[in-house]
């Protein structure tokens, strides 16, 4: 019952619903999973409007709930008082006395002795409360892929992003070192931290993302959105992450108008809600759709000839992957798409290294009259991907905790 559960802390830096894009589909799940054992206060960010409506679905699923509204534009403005401070841009983009006062009272007023943060951001409200079990969620390692974005831009936004980098990792490793568990969202990412964090090695672990197999299942029917004569390829995901705009844009510039040479009647839809100006403008191009937000994405993945994901730019587990896998549908992706994926390229999973391999395998697969399936790929997803299981190696960390606590009491 729940008056029997223990009081947990959770923060994370975005509200965790809906699950419809990478972090969030994280957040859910692991929210989900913590109110089984607990009960959990939340304390969380709203950066979207669109997200406001959703704020009563998940305070019924909490104890106390604190949602503070942050403005991306102002956030940044904020941020740069980072700058003189020589902190990590990130930090002061997240600050809010508000949410300080609010997690301070929240822990006190529940006794609570357990903290779950889900990101390194959230980890400056409870990094000066000792006492507690604090256990972090990174899921990536945030201070790479900023060293990435640096690499592909020009002055000063490269100095920018490398001093980005460069901070946020010295935060990074003071958080595993200070609190009693680090996870990342794969053994690679977990791995190349340890290489990064040494004194801190044997604590950092990794839990893989999951898929809901029964909603991204292949046998459902779904009404065809594109018209019958279509050979298309598909690209899912938020299409305001500069990742995927680079994606998208570089495989339209470099490998598509090859592909439509060969075949005509090839379609590169673009599937994600709030798709940038470079990338709306791409639409105009021959042969390309950018379908902005869609009530359903399953349909746009279940009718195409195969999925790609051309990634130049990449951290983690990229859900967009695994959850073509589960609809049996043939992914063609980059290296770096692939990194945090346990499973050796092959049949419905195709690793291409560049442009003219995506060509070659692509126009292999539009050649087919009908769309490639891979019941391989769902398979891998099912026995790798499941997130009762993956998620339940937190449970011993805090089933420790807890009788720690109450040997404690009971001394």
């Amino acid at each position: 019952m729940k008056q029997n559960k223990e009081h947990l802390l959770l923060l994370v830096h975005r509200i965790p619903y809906p699950p419809n894009k990478g972090d969030k589909i994280r957040s859910y799940h692991l929210l989900q999973h913590l109110c089984k054992t607990h009960i959990v206060h939340l304390g969380t960010f709203v950066d979207d409007e669109n997200d406001i409506k959703y704020i009563e679905t998940v305070k019924k699923l909490c104890g106390e709930t604190y949602f503070s509204k942050l403005r991306p534009s102002f956030a940044k403005l904020a941020s740069v008082t980072a700058l003189v401070k020589n902190k990590a841009l990130s930090l002061d983009y997240y600050r809010s006395p508000s949410m300080q006062t609010w997690v301070k009272t929240t822990i006190k007023k529940h006794a609570i002795s357990k903290v779950m943060v889900f990101s390194s951001s959230m980890g400056q409200f409870v990094e000066n409360i000792p006492g507690m079990l604090r256990i972090i969620d990174f899921v990536d390692i945030d201070s790479d892929k900023w060293e990435q974005y640096s690499a592909k831009k020009s002055w000063p936004m490269s100095y920018l992003y490398r001093r980005e980098a460069r901070t946020l990792l010295t935060y990074e490793k003071k958080l595993a070192n200070m609190f009693d568990a680090s996870y990342f969202v794969s053994q690679a990412e977990s791995d190349l931290f340890k290489q990064l964090a040494p004194e801190s090695a044997k604590k950092i672990s990794y839990f893989n993302n999951g898929v809901d197999t029964d909603y991204f299942c292949p046998k459902t029917h779904y009404e065809n959105p594109y018209s019958s004569s279509e050979k298309v390829i598909v690209f899912t995901g938020a299409m305001d992450y500069w990742p995927n705009i680079d994606a998208v844009q570089w495989f339209a510039n470099e490998v598509f108008p090859s592909l439509l040479l060969q075949h005509p009647t090839a379609i590169f839809c673009i599937v994600g809600a709030r798709p940038s100006e470079q990338v709306t403008q791409l639409d105009k191009l021959p042969g390309i759709r950018v379908t902005g937000t869609v009530p359903d994405v399953r349909p746009f993945i279940a009718h195409a000839h195969a999925a790609v994901a051309p990634l130049r730019i990449a951290r983690g587990i990229q859900n967009k992957v695994l959850e073509a896998m589960a609809m049996e549908k043939i992914v063609v992706a980059s290296k770096q798409a692939l990194e945090g994926i346990d499973v050796i390229p092959g049949e419905g999973l195709l690793l291409a290294k560049n442009s003219e391999c995506f060509t070659k395998i692509l126009s292999e697969l539009l050649k087919e009259n009908h769309p490639g399936d891979a019941p391989i790929a769902r398979h891998i997803v099912e026995t790798k991907y499941n997130w009762a299981h993956n998620l339940s190696v937190l449970d011993s960390v805090l089933d420790n905790a807890s009788s720690t606590a109450y040997a404690q009491k009971t001394s």
